[in-house]
């Protein structure tokens, strides 16, 4: 029953998701010294800014025992109305992505895009431990070369077949983060030619991991949609396990 409640309020978050801002002092806790000293994990909303959705991302993590702080990291300017703002300004993604370089990373959307652009700004001597993917708005054709050598374990990229509005006619119409019209990363995949595919449709090429919307996804409160990645119960179940991996 719990499961069933905290999956059903998840995806109800999509339509209250500015109130989020109202409660950051639930995560208070989760950055305690004991969690710091055993690593970070850094949620970068999308280019909502801090919501009701990134906090279910942090909410999941909690419910599947992840014991790693846990910070939501607002690299927007914090009002969600200048979204486009958001998506487009160059120079607000370099100067964040400068923030964010010494982290540990999960973004959504925008905020996967702005993941990938921090990796870049990275010393080559220093790495993360993994990156995960939500729906990123990022060109399927982006060079990840460089912020593949920055991380230890893998790039995880969840993609939505199903996302057609946000990252289809959205991106199509106002560009990705990298300043590309086209259908992003986060709906259809970056560009992997002759990559093989695992019996549940995760494709492999070297440290990047694409794992594409599955049907069984939905019993866990991902619908394909934009925002069903951020679901508290989608998070707790799939993404969770992608980071223990590594």
């Amino acid at each position: 029953m719990r499961r069933l409640v905290r999956g059903i309020c998840s995806s109800l978050s999509g339509l209250l998701f500015p109130l989020g801002k109202l409660l950051s002092w639930r995560f208070i806790p989760y950055r305690s010294t004991d969690r710091l000293d055993r690593g970070l994990i850094l949620v970068l909303p999308g280019i909502e800014g801090e919501s009701l959705l990134n906090q279910d991302i942090a909410l999941g993590l909690v419910d599947a025992g992840i014991g790693l702080a846990i910070e939501i990291h607002d690299w927007t300017t914090g009002w969600f109305p200048l979204a486009l703002f958001h998506l487009r300004s160059r120079t607000l993604h370099a100067k964040q992505s400068r923030v964010i370089a010494d982290r540990v990373v999960v973004g959504h959307s925008g905020g996967g895009a702005l993941a990938v652009l921090a990796l870049e700004e990275l010393p080559e001597d220093v790495a993360v431990t993994s990156v995960v993917l939500l729906n990123a708005a990022i060109s399927p054709g982006y060079n990840l070369t460089r912020a593949l050598e920055c991380v230890e374990g893998k790039i995880w990229n969840f993609r939505s077949c199903g996302d057609w509005f946000f990252l289809g006619l959205g991106t199509l119409l106002f560009g990705s983060v990298d300043g590309h019209h086209v259908i992003c990363a986060g709906a259809g995949g970056f560009d992997l030619p002759n990559s093989p595919e695992t019996a549940d449709g995760t494709l492999t090429t070297g440290q990047l991991r694409e794992i594409p919307w599955r049907f069984e996804m939905a019993g866990s409160f991902h619908f394909a949609g934009h925002v069903g990645c951020v679901n508290r119960v989608f998070v707790s179940e799939f993404v969770a396990n992608v980071l223990a991996a590594g």
